[in-house]
């Protein structure tokens, strides 16, 4: 597999996926996890669980694609039908597996590399026939990433040749489209290293990927491309090989000692969840309060009613008091507060999409008025405010301007 570029195809198998029942995370995790040791992925195809639809998909996916990587498809059940078409669109006889006790799990594609399962019972398996390479991996979520990380991108890395290494620079505060004016005639010119800008839902990345003959030749050819894009990007740069912009904030809450605590609106409880996720979290997060009403602003955070009365809850001054009283109650070294208009209503006064974030600390307190969008989904309008506030934390943990 070395010496050229690759296209992949991920062929997703399952009826529940074209109903909706169920969200294809899979092709979204592989996708990213390729993108990481720069394989493209030019493909995505979903098919039901019918044997001539997906032998067409797969005939389809020899013709474009160098490897093809299937999941779904490999239980015990009479429609679960990939490792069938898979071994005779490749002419391959369905031997058995011994170490497998379903039979018809056991059985798997003559002279195929197995996958152990260690999340669930179906394994996985890959193969090289045709000037092709086929990886077949279970469906379930947990059981796909497991066996993906776990088996196949092992066995991808090793029939590239060499060492691929990925790092990403994580963005927060300009999109994915000023990256890549930003570093657009770099990256038509740069061929190994190789970077890329992805977007994700409420932020962004700059990814850059070498290849070598060893790992610590490959870090050192993209150390100094890390190092310029960093310098360029600034401010925005909020972490590298971060998951997430408040796990940048855990890091950063770390090794300064300190402590925080939310006091929220709109966003129903969604910053506390997001930082509780992160393991260790209650180190630094000593608790929230989900303030929806305006008596609940008034009698759990001591929020005056005449103020919220002539303000409006959604209001540069509420606010800011949000984040001062739950810093004062909790004895926080940084108090948090989130309350706007997370749709699909206004409040006659202001749009939806309209936020205001805040963070008071020893020093003072800061605001951002947010316009987010009248047409962005309650979800959408809830994650990017969150964002907000960690970046907030973010700049002044780090001592840059907290806000504009």
């Amino acid at each position: 597999m070395s010496g050229k570029s690759f296209d992949t195809e991920i062929l997703s198998v399952g009826t529940e996926l074209l109903l909706g029942h169920v969200t294809n995370t899979d092709a979204r995790d592989i996708s990213e996890m390729l993108s990481k040791i720069g394989i493209n992925v030019r493909y995505h195809t979903v098919v039901g669980d019918n044997p001539e639809r997906l032998r067409a998909c797969v005939e389809i996916a020899k013709s474009r694609a160098d490897i093809i990587i299937t999941t779904g498809g490999l239980g015990p059940t009479c429609d679960d039908l990939t490792k069938q078409i898979l071994a005779e669109a490749f002419s391959l006889p369905l031997v058995e597996n011994r170490a497998e006790r379903n039979y018809a799990q056991a059985m798997l594609p003559e002279g195929c590399t197995v996958f152990h399962n260690n999340c669930g019972t179906a394994p996985g398996c890959a193969f090289e026939k045709d000037g092709k390479t086929v990886i077949m991996i279970p469906g379930p979520p947990k059981e796909c990433r497991a066996m993906f990380t776990e088996s196949a991108l092992p066995y991808l890395q090793k029939l590239s040749g060499g060492q691929i290494v990925s790092h990403s620079l994580r963005i927060f505060g300009i999109g994915e489209s000023a990256v890549d004016q930003m570093f657009r005639d770099e990256m038509d010119r740069m061929t190994n290293p190789t970077m890329a800008p992805y977007a994700k839902e409420c932020d962004c990345l700059l990814q850059v990927t070498a290849k070598a003959d060893t790992a610590a030749e490959a870090e050192e050819m993209i150390r100094p491309v890390m190092e310029q894009a960093a310098a360029r990007l600034g401010e925005y740069v909020y972490g590298i090989d971060v998951e997430c912009v408040e796990e940048a904030v855990f890091a950063l809450m770390e090794q300064n000692g300190m402590t925080f605590a939310a006091a929220e609106s709109c966003t129903g409880g969604e910053v506390s969840k997001r930082f509780t996720d992160i393991p260790g979290a209650s180190a630094h997060f000593l608790g929230g309060a989900v303030t929806y009403t305006n008596e609940m602003k008034a009698r759990l955070l001591g929020i005056d009613p005449a103020l919220i009365a002539s303000k409006g809850a959604v209001s540069y001054e509420v606010a800011y008091e949000m984040a001062a009283r739950i810093r004062e109650i909790s004895g926080a070294d940084i108090g948090v507060g989130v309350t706007g208009l997370a749709g699909p209503d206004g409040d006659g006064v202001h749009e939806v999409g309209t936020v205001f974030v805040s963070m008071a600390a020893k020093d003072g307190v800061w605001v951002r008025e947010l316009h987010l969008g009248t047409k962005r989904t309650r979800s959408f309008i809830r994650r990017m405010a969150g964002n907000h506030v960690y970046d907030m934390m973010r700049r002044y943990m780090t001592g840059l301007k907290v806000t504009a």
